[in-house]
């Protein structure tokens, strides 16, 4: 097992497109690495210059500690010299080649021994679950089962870090499940040090060890998944992390406590606000859907359940054991995940669970208290 480590890392295409812009990103040993970010934001830059595939254009690459990349040291390694596995997003398979000789392609290019070709494709091929396909074209398989060729080639010539790029992209909602908890179970298996790049939060908050955030090229934020989607550094990463409702305001004085003051939502807010914020200063309160509360009658109360006002059913929909319902209250939309049904219509009583909302700088949008 090694770490991957980008230092000081740029990549610039032309003058009007930075993909990376002085990333800093370490994947310790054994960690399962996910990259978030928009279509377009460097993701899939960052792996291609961990493998070897892209030259950075500034600062330097280490897996484990052998500097594969540096611009201003003139060190650049090839990728086939790197041991490293990657995964892409249309998984590449040779479709004129059977499975067996999918798998074992890069085996062949290094020369190695027919015997233990296939012992090693045979192994990986068990581990896998595709023991059984070996003799199929890749034609013949669902996408689940391509999706773990392309792993298996990936693995087989038993790599130091494994990258893969948007690989659950192809599958449909149901496979799509089942491929994270097989590919999470293989890398704890493994131990491997694993990237993984991704638009989807569904990805990145039930397969990360640790989430990073990508915004133009710019790192946003790195922290274990609670970390970011509980404390997220500013708007642009509540937003992409999950759902999050965002209502803009102002802080003022409340006789001796203080008030969100966002127009058709009153809030009292907590006198430790007074020490990070002057009166009337500009804000946006972030609350999660899963953390307002409707109500059709008055609920008494507590544990920092606080009454912000009335408003009216717009959409319900059943989720499966949920509802996504919309609520509007004058002029502000309210997204809420609630365990029970309602009409559209309805006027319900809307509670925000105090100890999870979240307030931003309205100008630089970062985080100020949540």
């Amino acid at each position: 097992m090694v770490r991957v480590y980008l230092h000081d890392v740029t990549k610039v295409f032309s003058k009007s497109v930075i993909a990376l812009d002085h990333v800093e990103l370490e994947v310790k040993s054994g960690e399962f690495m996910v990259v978030m970010g928009p279509s377009g934001h460097g993701k899939t830059t960052l792996l291609r210059i961990t493998a070897g595939l892209e030259e950075p254009t500034d600062g330097d690459v280490w897996i484990g500690d052998k500097l594969v990349a540096s611009a201003r040291k003139g060190v650049f390694i090839p990728p086939k010299d790197r041991n490293v596995g990657m995964v892409f997003q249309n998984w590449a398979l040779y479709p004129h080649m059977k499975v067996f000789d999918n798998i074992a392609f890069p085996l062949r290019i290094k020369n190695m021994p027919r015997q233990e070709i296939e012992k090693k494709v045979k192994e990986v091929a068990e581990v896998l679950g595709i023991a059984e396909t070996l003799d199929r074209y890749p034609r013949q398989l669902s996408g689940g089962q391509q999706q773990r060729v392309a792993i298996a080639r990936a693995l087989v010539k038993e790599p130091q870090v494994l990258l893969m790029d948007e690989p659950f992209s192809n599958l449909d909602a149901r496979v799509r499940v089942m491929a994270r908890a097989f590919v999470k179970d293989i890398q704890r298996r493994l131990g491997i040090t694993t990237i993984l790049v991704t638009h989807d939060p569904a990805d990145a908050l039930t397969l990360a060890d640790r989430i990073a955030v990508l915004r133009r090229g710019v790192v946003q934020q790195i922290g274990l998944p609670s970390e970011v989607y509980d404390k997220p550094f500013n708007i642009f990463v509540a937003n992409f992390i999950g759902d999050i409702n965002l209502i803009e305001g102002f802080i003022e004085s409340n006789g001796p406590g203080v008030l969100f003051n966002g127009g058709d939502v009153k809030i009292p807010l907590s006198e430790k606000l007074l020490e990070a914020l002057d009166e009337r200063s500009s804000v946006v309160l972030g609350i999660r859907p899963e953390d307002i509360v409707l109500s059709r009658e008055e609920l008494q109360v507590g544990d920092g359940l606080v009454n912000v006002g009335r408003g009216v059913v717009e959409i319900s929909e059943f989720a499966g054991g949920k509802f996504n319902v919309m609520v509007r209250m004058s002029g502000i939309e309210l997204k809420v995940v609630s365990s029970s049904s309602f009409g559209i219509g309805d006027q319900v009583n809307v509670y925000f669970n105090m100890n999870k909302i979240k307030l931003f700088n309205k100008s630089t949008e970062t985080l100020i208290y949540g």
